[in-house]
């Protein structure tokens, strides 16, 4: 593979700055591989001041700025793109204007993940609100017959980070539902800002636990790996084509401006010396 580092973007379709930016680059200083460079990114303020997209009336606001978000990524030479959001919203708009870049989110990250580990798995969510677009999320992705159930623990997205001990027992509760009751054999976090909790619910529970925001990292750098060592790169082909640069520069609104609100350089490491072959 070429000394080049890999290049991901992890784009948080929320206002960022402070602490949301910085608990998503510690998870991509922890998970990234050496050679892998992830740049933290969110939202402009001039897309909206969203804290969290929980409404599609929200999602719809925060499209654009992804889609924008997305394209200026390529244009930098990222490998692939990774959306901050378990409703994987605007993933498909996002595919169709990045080129050669992958493109990937959490909900179809994770239960790509959780389907290699188990054959039935739960997701744990913080409102009943979220379950009817997240279940037609799985459902598009192909995994509604590995669902065991979603499970909601009456959290929203700004609560999770607030009380480590409150949000650890309600996500064990629920997770013990879902294996105890209903016997999923791994369990989804379905929400981003339950980073940080997948080890405590795993020890206690014994089964896998998958943190969506680290399975996105993941799943984009692999997708990364694979584009550069085996050459696969994204279909612009039929339902995957993409606009035209013409028709885009017509319409307006694409480029230009201000795309990202903030952005964390998590680097490189530099690679050690080489070991010859004897």
């Amino acid at each position: 593979m070429s000394e080049k580092p890999l290049k991901i973007m992890y784009f948080s379709p929320v206002v960022g700055g402070g602490a949301h930016d910085d608990v998503f680059a510690d998870m991509a200083r922890r998970h990234k591989l050496p050679g892998t460079e992830v740049h933290v990114t969110s939202l402009p303020e001039r897309e909206g001041r969203l804290s969290h997209i929980e409404f599609r009336a929200y999602e719809a606001m925060a499209t654009r700025g992804i889609v924008r978000a997305a394209r200026q990524a390529a244009r930098e030479g990222f490998d692939a793109f990774a959306i901050g959001c378990f409703y994987d919203t605007a993933l498909h708009d996002a595919r169709e204007v990045s080129g050669e870049m992958i493109v990937t989110a959490p909900c179809v990250a994770s239960c790509e993940i959780a389907a290699s580990l188990a054959n039935r798995f739960g997701i744990i969510v913080g409102r009943r609100k979220w379950v009817h677009q997240m279940h037609s999320t799985v459902r598009e992705h192909g995994h509604e017959h590995r669902l065991s159930g979603f499970y909601h623990v009456e959290m929203g997205v700004t609560e999770f980070q607030r009380d480590h001990a409150e949000t650890g027992r309600r996500l064990i509760e629920a997770g013990r539902k879902a294996v105890e009751e209903d016997f999923a054999e791994a369990l989804i976090l379905g929400c981003t800002m339950e980073v940080g909790f997948y080890h405590e619910v795993e020890a206690r529970l014994g089964v896998p636990v998958i943190d969506p925001s680290i399975a996105a990292l993941k799943r984009a750098e692999y997708g990364a790996v694979l584009r550069r060592q085996c050459g696969w790169k994204p279909s612009r082909r039929w339902s995957c084509e993409s606009p035209s640069e013409e028709e885009m520069r017509a319409i307006g609104g694409f480029d230009g401006g201000d795309v990202f609100g903030s952005r964390i350089v998590v680097g490189a490491e530099a690679p050690g010396p080489q070991r010859k072959a004897a």
